[in-house]
């Protein structure tokens, strides 16, 4: 009985990480997006202060999109369970 509760535990120990890492993931893709398709029209929040070029704006959404991607690679590999 006490190895369903300590997984059970563990288990629930791991979601808060999981919806964190999957928030970062849906919010990284989106800007990600924004910067390749709207470019040089993008919102003033994402553009005040900032010194970016035109051509930079490919640059910051790939990165953006990489690290949406390895978001959500993280928050996959935290819903595996370890089964030794």
């Amino acid at each position: 009985m006490s190895t369903a509760s300590v997984s059970g535990g563990a288990s629930s120990s791991k979601k808060p990480l999981i919806v964190v890492l999957a928030v970062i993931g849906v919010v990284a893709i989106i800007l990600g997006v924004l910067y390749m398709v709207a470019g040089s029209s993008l919102p003033s929040f994402l553009t005040s202060g900032s010194h970016v070029h035109k051509g930079n704006h490919l640059a910051r959404g790939g990165v953006a999109l990489v690290v949406g991607i390895a978001a959500f690679i993280g928050a996959w590999f935290s819903t595996k369970s370890k089964s030794k």
